[in-house]
């Protein structure tokens, strides 16, 4: 038997060094990401927002769109404060996305294979 994982949406928030911030709603956080940090994307670009500094999670698209509508609607002081709620430092979540990962080799602990 095999279990597929359940599709999630995500409504997040991406804001600039300035704190300039831009609202959307994805069904790949990631790559949606990864877009706006390689300035693939009109608003982000123009404006260099490329910081995810906020993100919720969704079963359901339509609740996804719902919550993104809502958060669109709201003044900046809002918006400010449920990232400061949630991300005080405002640090970029996806800071190391895409990056390369380097392997560790196994240290002195014993914890690593061992050759005789």
């Amino acid at each position: 038997m095999v279990l597929m994982k359940d599709k999630r949406y995500y409504v997040y928030i991406l804001a600039s060094k300035s704190r300039t911030l831009y609202v959307g709603v994805t069904g790949s956080l990631m790559a949606r990401t990864l877009q706006h940090k390689s300035r693939q994307a009109g608003f982000t670009q123009r404006y260099h927002i490329d910081r995810l500094v906020y993100f919720e999670s969704f079963r359901y698209v339509n609740n996804a769109i719902a919550r993104e509508t809502e958060i669109k609607a709201w003044r900046r002081e809002k918006k400010v404060a449920l990232i400061a709620a949630n991300n005080p430092t405002w640090e970029d979540l996806a800071e190391d996305w895409g990056k390369p990962v380097a392997m560790r080799t196994s240290d002195s602990s014993g914890l690593g294979a061992r050759s005789e």
